[in-house]
């Protein structure tokens, strides 16, 4: 029996699972599932044969008893014999309720649902067998196989084996034994065309429910299935996106196109100067809240509607605080599939540390153009004038031979000049912090600075004490900024200048300051003064670039301090700077 239902098995798998296009790993959990019902359901169908039995046990105790007459027609000896039979049924289905419980049931949940239904079946025809009659009980096997059918409607293989089972034994095995039906029925065939005809429908109208109706759950839970692992790969997705759009560098955002924020990420709130991407959702007007130019917004939606994106749209905006910086954006517009727009989506970067520097390298081109053009024209015109002499040896005198030297000598200090000012534009400056007593920076740069202060004949008074706090800075830098600040005084003041350098506390910083008695500046000046490339207009030196004030700036900055300079027309002018105090690590 079992190597039919193995057959019957493998045939089944063959037409049935073959026709499902799955992987092995969903089949492996159809399969799994499909034990653990079966597993259930015999629980419950264990227990309803349980009740069953029990009635008729209890019946026939009662016909024992009281001789009932509702049933005469039933022959004596199975009247006798029945009793014994629901006796041994009863027996092996407590038997099978046991079964149930060990982990063998678990693991082959099909052997147990035989093992119960040949309880019921089979059972009472051991019995008839063994008392030497054949037995066709049609109640109880259409009693068994309904009831299987509903309560287990799963491998459907599994309730034609159960089938064939009592029906080949009834059939066949009472043949070859000569057995006949009990008295008084002896002279009558043990079986008829009317009961083939009633037991095969039984079973198929069984065998076919089982077979649709598992057909059903198992598509019912591949499609499930299916459903899941899409949740699952969308989930996945989604956290893969969510992750790439919580960490991106660059702002992400979806926009409608009446100029509202639908979505933004946290780079976009960094970007714009907000807290969270929520406050950023909260603009309602982007062309009028955000651009610098409103009508940067009309030029945007203009080339989405006209080339459906755009790359590289650089526009200005106001961040929270309303300071400007520069983005670029790239965006697309999403549609349905009737071509309704739906919104903008995009990328945009902070491009601002990129446009200051294309704006130094403007500057920077613009000063080499113009500020190394005279030198060099001093340089070729002098060289000009001696290759315009006829001999073919020419002699030069030294006085011209030191003024090429000083010419080159110049240049080559403009040249440096500008490229230590625009390393500084664009990376900033590189600082060697370290505990530094402010005296010894002074008195090193009014020493380097001595020939320079006798020659313009200036009178520096230096007033900084010994007892100053030490501060936390880069020495080197540091007396950079003393020797500018020194010089600048010299170059845009007369001779007879005197300078005073200062330095006193302020709560945690060290003020420091440069004060001369020269003719001063206007406010107009004094504003621009710290500009990169700016000159004063009572330099006395045409070479210069204007770079010394707009690299102390850059070095005060760079240390944590602040810069900046008072001054009046013929009234002097006293240049100050913050320096942080040192705090040592306790």
């Amino acid at each position: 029996m079992n190597t039919v239902i193995k057959k019957l098995q493998k045939c089944c798998k063959t037409a049935i699972w073959g026709k499902i296009s799955t992987t092995d790993a969903i089949f492996g959990e159809y399969k799994a599932w499909r034990d653990r019902f079966l597993w259930q359901r015999l629980h419950l169908g264990i227990w309803i044969a349980i009740l069953c039995v029990f009635t008729f046990i209890l019946r026939d105790i009662l016909q024992q008893v009281f001789h009932l007459q509702e049933i005469p027609k039933i022959p004596h000896e199975i009247k006798n014999l029945a009793l014994t039979i629901n006796s041994c049924i009863f027996l092996c289905l407590l038997v099978c309720l046991f079964l149930h419980k060990t982990n063998i049931a678990r693991r082959y949940p099909g052997r147990l649902f035989l093992c119960l239904s040949f309880s019921v079946t089979l059972v009472e025809q051991f019995v008839a067998t063994f008392k030497g009659f054949a037995l066709p009980d049609q109640l109880a096997w259409i009693i068994a196989f309904l009831t299987q059918a509903m309560l287990i409607p799963i491998r459907w293989y599994l309730h034609l084996g159960s089938q064939l089972g009592v029906v080949l034994y009834y059939f066949v095995v009472n043949s070859v034994l000569g057995l006949k039906l009990p008295p008084p029925f002896s002279k009558e065939p043990i079986f008829g065309v009317t009961l083939i005809m009633l037991i095969f429908w039984v079973c198929f109208i069984c065998d076919l429910g089982v077979f649709l109706y598992e057909k059903l759950q198992r598509s019912e839970f591949y499609a499930r299935k299916e459903l899941e692992i899409a949740n699952e790969k969308l989930t996945v997705t989604e956290a893969k996106y969510r992750n790439i759009f919580e960490n991106a560098v660059e702002g992400i955002f979806q926009s409608t196109a009446n100029g509202r924020y639908i979505t933004a990420n946290p780079a976009l709130a960094r970007i714009y100067g907000y807290a969270s991407p929520e406050e950023v959702t909260t603009l309602i007007d982007i062309e009028h809240q955000l651009y610098v130019d409103p009508n940067r917004r009309a030029e945007f939606v203009r080339l989405i509607e006209q080339y459906g994106s755009v790359s590289e749209f650089e526009s200005q905006i106001y961040r929270r605080d309303g300071s400007i910086v520069w983005i670029s954006e790239n965006a697309y517009a999403v549609r349905n599939s009737r071509g309704q727009l739906l919104y903008y989506e995009g990328m945009i970067e902070d491009i601002t540390k990129r446009k200051q520097a294309e704006e130094a390298l403007r500057v920077f081109f613009h000063a080499v153009s113009h500020d190394l053009r005279n030198p060099v024209l001093g340089t070729l015109m002098v060289l000009r004038n001696l290759l315009s002499r006829s001999e073919d040896k020419i002699a030069v005198s030294r006085f011209i031979l030191e003024r090429m030297e000083q010419s080159s000598d110049r240049q080559l200090s403009l040249i440096n000049s500008l490229m230590e000012a625009h390393m500084s534009e664009v990376q900033g400056v590189a600082l060697q912090l370290q505990p530094v007593e402010l005296l010894k920076v002074v008195e090193a740069a009014i020493a380097d600075l001595k020939p320079m202060l006798t020659e313009n004949q200036a009178l520096l008074i230096n007033q900084v004490t010994a007892d100053l706090p030490i501060i936390n800075a880069d020495p080197t830098q540091l007396w950079r900024v003393f020797s500018n600040l020194i010089v600048n005084a010299v170059k845009h003041n007369p001779p007879g200048l005197t300078i005073t350098i200062n330095a006193s506390v302020h709560d945690d910083k060290i003020c420091c300051s440069v004060v001369d008695n020269g003719v001063g500046m206007s406010q107009k000046q004094s504003d621009r003064l710290f500009d990169l490339y700016f000159r004063g207009s009572h330099a006395r030196n045409s070479i210069s670039l204007g770079l010394g004030l707009y690299l102390c700036k850059q070095i005060i900055t760079a240390h944590g301090g602040e810069i900046g300079v008072k001054s009046a027309i013929n009234a002097g002018a006293t240049f100050w700077f913050t320096l942080p105090i040192f705090k040592a690590n306790k």
